[in-house]
């Protein structure tokens, strides 16, 4: 599993917007869909990069796409 290392949940957000996610609710955690798909994203600087593989994997998303978002 390649490394994410470093990357914060602003970060995530911005680039899952790119992939064509919106914030649904925002709270502890927050949640966004592409209508289709719901990811859960935690609010930790930086995210765990097993919880980050994770979440891109749910996302519909190989590593390397969204590193390309980035």
């Amino acid at each position: 599993m390649p490394k994410l290392a470093g990357i914060s949940h602003r970060q995530a957000v911005r680039a899952f917007e790119k992939a064509g996610f919106w914030i649904i609710r925002q709270s502890k955690h927050i949640a966004m869909t592409n209508g289709e798909r719901i990811i859960i994203i935690p609010p930790a600087n930086p995210i765990n990069a097993y919880t980050m593989a994770g979440i891109i994997k749910d996302a519909g998303l190989t590593i390397e796409d969204f590193k390309e978002l980035l």
